[in-house]
């Protein structure tokens, strides 16, 4: 097998998820009080792979909270995902490249963070160009032979060191052209997977790791009832809470019944209809 480092995606502005987004990076929102980067750096750090980020919208606090835990690329805007790896080209270095979003959320109950995606690296030729995915639900489309992305993908240096650059997705640039050559492989993935892009898969995605249950850190205030929510750090919840992710030092004041929602500092609420 080649020598292989990883890459974690974590440049984008994520637009859907504003206004939750306009003074926080995607990447670093959390769920079940972790930051998404750091569940995905955590994965690609279990397997061992030296690691790079990139960053481009609010990049200083992507800077700033990977600190030296990982090679930082801060492009001047957001390159999409084939952009990103190619322009971290000299860093990779020949290697081949095991590639992560950071917004991708995934869980397995049977396997730990990395060894849950360790089939990614398994038995590979060095050639082949490899998905992690899952079954495309009933009566979606699109995808890969019925199977669809699920947040990791594996390159063959020829396959990044041929990616254009400039902005690109990883899709068009490589993922199809290695379709086409008969050259991509698809890993299932036996674990949930949710892309977290809008509120209402984040919001299943916190709730997704609070199993049926209430996650609370123990720095929060909690006087009111409290079920099937995320309350993060130095957060208070004097009310009532119910399915409710609740940011770091965000408030539910008494008398309110906040339901079905993401709330952030200042009182920003996003609402998820069901």
């Amino acid at each position: 097998m080649p020598e292989i480092c990883a890459v974690v995606l974590a440049a984008g502005e994520g637009q859907r998820l504003r206004p939750l987004t306009a003074g926080l990076p995607k990447a670093l929102c959390p769920v079940g009080n972790v930051p998404l980067l750091d569940l995905a750096l955590a994965r690609v750090a279990a397997l061992g792979l030296p690691t790079a980020v990139n960053a481009a919208y609010l990049a200083d606090r992507i800077v700033a909270h990977v600190g030296d835990r990982a090679h930082l690329s801060v492009e001047p805007a957001p390159l999409g995902t084939s952009g990103g790896v190619a322009r971290l080209r000299s860093w990779i270095d020949g290697r081949a490249v095991l590639i992560g979003n950071a917004d991708a959320y995934l869980a397995d109950p049977h396997q730990s963070p990395g060894k849950d995606i360790a089939a990614m690296l398994d038995g590979w030729s060095g050639e082949t160009a490899r998905l992690l995915t899952k079954p495309v639900p009933a009566g979606g489309t699109g995808g890969f032979s019925g199977r669809r992305f699920a947040g990791f993908s594996l390159l063959p240096w020829r396959r990044v060191r041929d990616l254009p650059d400039g902005h690109g997705e990883l899709v068009r640039t490589a993922w199809r052209p290695a379709e086409a050559a008969g050259e991509l492989e698809l890993v299932p993935y036996d674990g949930a997977y949710i892309d977290t892009g809008t509120p209402a898969d984040y919001l299943r995605a916190n709730l997704h790791a609070a199993n049926g249950h209430t996650l609370i850190d123990p720095t929060a205030e909690i006087t009111g009832p409290v079920s099937d929510s995320v309350i993060g750090p130095h957060a208070r919840v004097h009310g009532r809470a119910t399915r409710v992710v609740l940011w770091a030092g965000a408030e539910i004041p008494a008398g309110e019944h906040l339901i079905d929602a993401i709330r952030a500092p200042g009182g920003l609420t996003v609402q998820v209809p069901r």
